[in-house]
């Protein structure tokens, strides 16, 4: 597979993570919830009910399987994040380092197209002053107050380095993409990046069983 499909992969595999977590986090889904009503005791010819309580989870009966599932996909991130290390040495291009740099280009071409867009201005708006009446009383008055900005940078100067940044940083885009694209990663996939928790989850117990014992 090439980079692209790698990465795409090493996503499936942590999203599966996240959900096998998910299932164990809960305590619904790792313990039996039994809950009895003591009627017996309030009522001498009543007999005492047993109502448990279902899991939110239909794994919860399979926890140790999903432990075991959790570490394999831990493993085989473990196995794909190395595989793509060796596919990204084998790279011309510093993939990683140009991709934050290439982060750096356009955020600061971003301040800088924004920094470009101010101009010199005049305009009028609305003020207001104090002064004294005739008997010595402070008034308020309201008067025009012209508001003159001028830019303390050159507009032209800013323009051509935002268009250079924008440029590069488009470049340096299109490499990335060639390289994810035409790379090498030795790595497949023990099922298909497009099945969902059952699959992955069967695709697991086929190839390695049970890991831990039932308990």
């Amino acid at each position: 597979m090439n980079l692209k499909e790698a990465f795409r992969c090493q996503n499936r595999l942590r999203s599966l993570m996240d959900e096998a977590r998910a299932i164990l986090a809960d305590e619904r889904n790792v313990t039996r919830q039994e809950n009895i009503l003591l009627k017996k005791k309030a009522m001498a010819e009543a007999e005492d009910e047993v109502r448990i309580e279902e899991a939110p989870s239909e794994y919860a009966d399979r926890i140790n399987d999903v432990v075991g599932f959790l570490l394999w996909l831990l493993s085989e991130h473990e196995k794909l994040t190395k595989a793509i290390r060796r596919g990204k040495n084998a790279l011309k291009l510093d993939m990683d380092g140009e991709i934050s740099l290439n982060i750096q280009r356009q955020e600061i071409a971003s301040v800088l197209r924004t920094l470009s867009g101010i101009r010199n201005s005049e305009r009028i708006t609305s003020g207001r002053g104090y002064r004294f009446n005739a008997e010595g009383n402070q008034v308020a008055y309201t008067c025009d107050v012209k508001k003159i900005t001028t830019i303390r940078f050159d507009r032209k100067m800013v323009r051509n380095v935002t268009a250079q940044l924008e440029r590069r940083a488009d470049a340096v885009s299109t490499e990335l993409d060639q390289c994810a694209v035409n790379s090498a990663v030795d790595y497949t996939m023990p099922f298909s990046v497009n099945d969902g928790f059952d699959e992955a989850f069967e695709a697991f117990l086929e190839k390695r069983g049970p890991v831990l014992p039932e308990a």
